[in-house]
């Protein structure tokens, strides 16, 4: 079945496009928000070819399709359906959005969703530099550290650092693209947010430059590496500027619109949100750096046996917003070594599963789910197999426990973010990888056992 025909089928059985009043996708998974959730055929769209599972979270009935496939399936279902309409998404949303906790996570999962590739590709180069100028390694070719040119360390650190130096630029753009903003207009905000005007928010932390100071006490720096002073400003500026279109003349509008938007937003940004947000981001890093660094791998247990669960609730979206934060202030993220660990849990009481279950539909479902957890996409093994049998998933999150507790003791740490399982190496290649390999084998080891000896029997395939 082609993309084109995949499209098509999955609009038929949610109802047809009239029935469809938004789509999106995140890495894995087509959103799509209906009118009537009565009208979807939910076997049906389960038995298409290439579809792992489907689930409702938030409003949203989501339809698991993969990485890649998911874009691709995305821009043929826009075709179809002409695009959500706006005035009709704001008509409906109290009846298909969720509560306000589902619409505020949700949109979350909007605004960063869109920017996580670009941080992949650069925790990725930040692995590999990681392991070009490893001592072992550059000694197999006779050299040392000091023998790499400088220019290829400045042409590293154009991979490794642009993205993060300018997160500010990516947030906005993001946000306001979310909010029906000018997404121009959100990139030019952004980047005022790290113009080389103001002093660095790295320099001023380091001691090597002073904050400006207006009005005798507001100190004011670069937001370099700050995700939530440029996400509030987004929303808020972007939300302004449609306010401003409707009441500017369109003779005016392409001078006048634009002018306000930037002048009122960064006034915003620098002046009341910045300063007060910066401090609240900085706080909500400290609690969770200081629950993962708990003594004696207590942090790694609890995030490890529990993290689990947000991904079923559909909130694991707001740690992207922790991750990228880590990234951007020290370079290192702390959450997901022990994420992993519960990823690759789930692919090993899923293949127990596998093994043991009598059912040939069982099998068919449980063997590639294991295959893709191991690679990262834990919805199939989650929601087709061990969520379903319960017992499965809760040994899981044991593995998962022990394999972030482990983590923890040994202070994991990757270079990027939202790869995991066996890709999940390459924000590993330096001294940690042997730790890495050693730790998510335990945790799938553990997950297998448990599932093999008290998670599964025929009894409870059969109650299924």
């Amino acid at each position: 079945m082609s993309d084109k025909e995949l499209a098509k089928k999955i609009v038929e059985l949610v109802g047809g496009k009239e029935n469809i009043v938004s789509v999106r996708h995140c890495a894995t998974r087509l959103r799509i928000v209906v009118s009537d959730k009565e009208k979807i055929q939910v076997k049906e769209v389960e038995a298409l070819d290439k579809v792992k599972g489907s689930f409702f979270n938030s409003g949203q009935y989501q339809i698991i399709l993969g990485t890649g496939l998911v874009n691709r399936i995305y821009d043929e279902v826009i075709k179809i359906t002409g695009g959500p309409d706006e005035g009709q998404v704001e008509e409906k949303k109290e009846v298909v959005y969720g509560n306000k906790f589902q619409r505020a996570i949700r949109m979350f999962s909007d605004v960063f969703v869109p920017i996580i590739p670009v941080l992949v590709a650069t925790g990725l180069f930040m692995g590999l530099r990681g392991l070009l100028t490893q001592q072992a390694v550059l000694g197999v070719f006779g050299m040392t550290p000091e023998d790499i040119p400088a220019s290829l360390l400045t042409f590293t650190q154009i991979l490794t650092d642009t993205a993060f130096s300018f997160l500010p630029a990516l947030v906005c753009w993001s946000t306001f693209r979310n909010f029906g903003g000018s997404p121009v207009i959100g990139i030019v905000l952004g980047l005022m947010l790290v113009s080389p005007s103001l002093p660095s928010s790295y320099d001023v932390g380091s001691g090597v430059a002073d904050p400006l100071v207006f009005f005798g006490f507001i100190k004011v720096a670069g937001y370099q590496g700050s995700v939530l002073p440029a996400f509030a400003t987004g929303i808020i500026t972007a939300k302004f500027e449609k306010w401003l279109r409707k009441h500017v003349p369109d003779a005016l509008d392409l001078i006048v619109t634009p002018f306000i938007t930037l002048f009122v937003g960064i006034v915003m940004a620098l002046f009341v949100l910045g300063p007060i947000l910066h401090y609240v981001e900085n706080g909500v890093l400290f609690v969770v750096e200081n629950l993962l660094f708990l003594p004696m791998g207590i942090g790694g247990l609890i995030y490890g046996s529990f993290g689990q669960l947000l991904g079923i609730f559909g909130i694991h979206h707001i740690l992207n917003f922790l991750e990228i934060s880590m990234l951007a202030n020290d370079g290192w993220n702390y959450l997901n070594p022990i994420g992993t660990c519960g990823n690759v849990a789930q692919a090993g009481a899923v293949l127990a599963v596998a093994i043991k279950a009598a059912s040939n539909k069982t099998k068919q479902v449980a063997y590639p789910s294991c295959l893709s957890a191991l690679l990262g996409i834990t919805e199939p093994a989650v929601f087709g197999v061990n969520l379903r049998f319960v017992k499965p998933f809760i040994m899981s999150m044991i593995g998962g426990g022990i394999g972030g507790f482990l983590a923890s003791l040994f202070h994991l740490k990757a270079t990027g973010m939202s790869i995991t399982g066996i890709p999940g190496t390459l924000l590993y290649l330096n001294e940690q990888l042997p730790i890495y390999i050693f730790v998510n084998v335990v945790a799938f080891a553990v997950a297998f056992i448990l599932t093999w000896l008290f998670g599964f029997n025929k009894k409870m395939e059969n109650a299924a």
